[in-house]
Formats: structure tokens, sequence, C-alpha cells
């Protein structure tokens, strides 16, 4: 049987941190595996097939497995198929150069994190059950689950006509108690695709403003401004943006001055539309259509 040292272990943690040192947003999970190809080789034995699960590598499964300590410590995170390091993440990779050191602290401190939660079960740390751990491990297969799932409606929504995307987002303003009192007909909207109360009559202030954009690339801050440029003072301004927004736009966002503004990326987006989909209407929910499926969550 094989042998997975600590050492190969380390190699493959710091594999992943070597990639995702520079990324400041992180990277998509499978992007990350790509790239461990070239950064971190296989070995021989780490390219072979599972042998009850012919078509499984190992190498990938390992990886997903030898991070359980770096997302414990709180080095690395994981949301939605999206990978990024933390700063202490950043520092441990430039403290603990060496593989075997450094996996030595991630297991520490992931027995540091299991001793905060002994009533959870999670995954042994080990660097033997590496050796031995199957292809449908609960931790992998959980993991991938989200990845494959998340991939799916941000491809759906992303492909969604830009006029179901704004009627989407008043269903969700419906749900979360708000009066839609007018959305944008297809065409040039002139800055605002939704106008909405928080009373039936729009007699209260403030009045919500809308903006809805379905695009791949960021907004800018020149974008923001032009948006908040059709903000009144009795104004509240909401830009959602399934292409996210520029760190200098979101730094915008933040002042003192333009508070009265909310961004919505797609992440935020589905959350509020997962956390708010049972008040939603059943003639909308067709929109973004979701069905849970509750099995039993491994701990990561």
């Amino acid at each position: 049987m094989a042998e997975i040292t600590a050492r190969r272990v380390g190699e493959l943690e710091r594999g992943v941190f070597k990639i995702l040192l520079n990324e400041r947003e992180g990277l998509p999970a499978h992007e990350v595996l790509q790239r461990m190809e070239k950064v971190v080789p296989p070995t021989a034995f780490e390219m072979s097939d599972y042998p009850n699960h012919p078509g499984i590598r190992r190498f990938e499964k390992m990886i997903r497995f030898a991070t359980i300590g770096p997302v414990k410590a709180g080095w690395l995170v994981k949301d939605k198929g999206r990978w990024y390091l933390t700063e202490e993440g950043k520092k441990g990779y430039a403290t603990f150069t060496d593989p075997e050191a450094f996996r030595r602290e991630t297991s520490r401190l992931y027995y540091v994190w299991k001793g905060k939660h002994p009533k959870d079960t999670g995954d042994v740390a080990d660097d033997e059950v590496l050796v031995t751990q199957s292809a449908t491990d609960a931790t992998s297969t959980f993991e991938e689950a989200e990845e494959n799932a998340w991939s799916e409606i941000e491809q759906y929504v992303q492909a969604m006509p830009p006029y179901d995307l704004q009627k989407l987002v008043a269903a969700l303003l419906r749900a979360m108690s708000y009066h839609v009192a007018w959305i944008a007909p297809p065409g040039p909207d002139k800055g605002i695709d939704i106008l909405a109360n928080i009373d039936p009559l729009g007699t209260s202030a403030p009045r919500i403003k809308v903006q809805v954009k379905r695009r791949a690339d960021k907004i800018t801050v020149d974008g923001l401004r032009s948006f908040m440029a059709v903000l009144g003072d009795q104004d509240v301004g909401i830009f959602v943006s399934t292409g996210g927004f520029t760190s200098d736009a979101e730094s915008e966002a933040r002042t003192k001055e333009t508070r009265k503004l909310t961004l919505l990326d797609l992440e935020k987006l589905v959350d509020l539309w997962v956390s708010n989909y049972s008040k939603i209407e059943d003639s909308e929910k067709r929109l973004l259509p979701l069905k849970p499926v509750y099995y039993l969550a491994p701990d990561r």
C-alpha cells in the first residue's frame, strides 16, 4: 500500500495556497484542481483511480481531503465552489515554508477546532486516511455537490432574460414585505428598473429604487455613480448586478455619503431568494425554481 506522508500532504496543501495566494477573490475549485496538476504534479499512486470507482482519480479527492485542516484552521475558505485564502492563511503560508511543518500546524489547529466542537464527528485528519479514503467520501461528495449546485444556479441566472431577472428581484422584494409599485417594461430604463415602497400607498419614506443588471463583468465606480445620480433625498437604492462590483465600487457604496445604497451580487441575491423562498408566490418561484435536498451533511 502506498504511503502518504505528512510532507506529501503538506505539499498538496501548500500547492493550493500557492495558487490562491495572489487571487484576492479566490478561484473556482475546479480551476484550483486543474492548476495543481502543474504546481504539484501527481505521483503514480495519485494518478491512479480508486479500485471500486473506475474513472475517479485519487489526486483531486486527496487534495479536497488534505485541505480539511486548513479550512478548520481558518486559513482557507470554500464557499459556493470558490476557494480563497484568509489573511491568517497567507501569514501561515509565509511562516511555515516547510511542507511538513505546514501540515503539522494545520493539523494542530484542526484539533484545536475539534476540541471546541466535541459533538461534531467530522473527518479524521490523519494522513494515513488519505491512502484508503473512498472515492465516495462524504466530505468530498458534499463539497462537490455544493459546487455543482451553485454552478447550475449561476449559469441559469446568467442566461436568464433581463426582464425575467427584473421580475425575480420584484418577486423577492414582495416576499420581503415591500410593495412593488412599478417594473420597467422592456427597453431603455433610464437608470431605474423597479420602484417599491415600504407601505401599500407609497406615502411613507423612503422610496426604493432598484437597478438590475445581468452581466458577466463587474460594475465600476462610474456605473455606480450613474445610478446614485437618480436617487433623491428620500430614496434608497438597491443595485443588483450578477457580475458583481469592482472593489472601488464597493468602497464607494460603504462611504457615509452613500450608505443609503445596497449592493447585491449574484451570491447575495440567491441567498436572499433561498431564505425567502417559502414566502415567494408559487407563480413566481418558476423564475428560479429550487428544490432542497436533505442528506447527512459531514462536518467540514
